[in-house]
């Protein structure tokens, strides 16, 4: 059975602005299951952002919103003493991930739009755990915001991000968003970075014909 593995960062821009092309793509092929792996995009940060990150920041958010159009509002890098730590944030999937697997994209998204299009800080806990527990909720699976960051805040789900960061690397995956389409023991790249829908149903078609012809 084929499944994509979507190798991305809820805190990394282009990820944000391929979710419009992820949704189109689940939509046209529901039959391909997609299992996220959260590859850090700037994991264990501590030091604080200054101006001049913020404004490369700034300036990558620009682009995004040039080519996809998208909003972004950028009151989390705003705060005084804000670190772009993507590490929490990514937990926060694995953790969806781990109590119900269907969530965890749902999280994924909903912790994008609270950080690019609301300016919320995604790197608290009590953000992360408010922000998990609706997703999570809504998708099915009740849980309340104490419940999510109990498990979030554990030694294993921080282990568990640490080993998605490390089979990223492992992969040699460079840039977000990457998806691999999974077959078997068999990994076929269909894009590392952002690619409209159209580009992206070309490529697995291509791939699919590729076997089939092997």
């Amino acid at each position: 059975m084929a499944t994509l593995l979507f190798i991305a960062d809820p805190m990394c821009s282009w990820c944000y602005g391929f979710a419009p092309e992820l949704n189109a793509l689940q939509q046209g092929l529901p039959e391909v299951p997609v299992e996220i792996v959260v590859g850090g995009l700037r994991p264990y940060q501590q030091q604080p952002l200054d101006a001049e990150g913020r404004q490369q920041f700034l300036s990558h958010w620009q682009q995004v919103e040039t080519a996809t159009g998208l909003a972004f509002c950028s009151t989390a890098l705003d705060a005084e003493g804000f670190s772009y730590d993507t590490e929490p944030a990514c937990r926060a999937v694995v953790t969806a991930r781990q109590l119900a697997p269907h969530t965890s994209l749902p999280v994924f998204h909903a912790i994008q739009q609270a950080f690019f299009a609301e300016g919320r800080d995604v790197t608290q806990p009590e953000v992360l755990a408010e922000l998990g527990a609706q997703a999570m909720t809504a998708a099915g699976h009740a849980i309340d915001a104490a419940g999510f960051q109990l498990v979030w805040s554990s030694a294993a789900m921080i282990d568990a991000t640490g080993a998605d960061f490390a089979l990223t690397r492992q992969w040699s995956v460079e840039g977000f968003p990457t998806l691999v389409l999974e077959r078997g023991r068999e990994l076929d790249l269909v894009t590392a970075g952002f690619e409209p829908m159209p580009v992206l149903v070309e490529r697995l078609q291509a791939l699919v014909d590729q076997q089939a012809a092997a």
